[in-house]
């Protein structure tokens, strides 16, 4: 990343929300005909992630984007670029087996945290797709967790 480069600029906090919280109703309300699509060449895809919630037990839901490598999917945990890890992924450190909903139908996932070269190859796609998530990632103080989610 050029040092040089300015550091784009996010919408306010309360869009990113609103614009998440109108996905999930255009989705729910369409029945899922709305909402999630499969990725292309440089493009990422939409996928439902269901979960079980670390505290309550209970099924949470997320849209996420994510990418394919191989029969993996493959997301990051970014949290709308906030610093805080998302619920999601603390939900899957405490119970990794979960389900995703996908454009074409259902599946039973387990998720992991890549890590070494695998996560240097999977974040270099991710910047093929968007350059400036390098910098987006560069606001928090944690590393981003590139989570693969692998078929069960």
């Amino acid at each position: 990343m050029d040092a040089a480069a300015p550091t784009p600029k996010l919408p306010p906090r309360w869009f990113i929300r609103t614009a998440w919280v109108v996905h999930r109703a255009m989705y729910r309300v369409s029945r899922g005909r709305f909402g999630l699509w499969t990725p292309r060449p440089g493009r990422w895809g939409t996928v439902v992630l269901r979960t079980t919630g670390r505290r309550s037990g209970a099924e949470r839901a997320a849209i996420l984007a994510y990418l394919e490598d191989g029969p993996n999917l493959v997301t990051l945990a970014m949290n709308g670029w906030a610093d805080p890890e998302p619920a999601w992924w603390l939900n899957l450190q405490a119970t990794p087996e979960a389900t995703v909903d996908l454009k074409d139908g259902r599946r039973d996932v387990r998720a992991r945290a890549a890590q070494g070269a695998e996560r240097d190859r999977l974040w270099a796609a991710y910047l093929a797709i968007d350059a400036s998530t390098a910098q987006h990632a560069a606001r928090r103080s944690r590393p981003t967790a590139i989570v693969v989610l692998e078929h069960r």
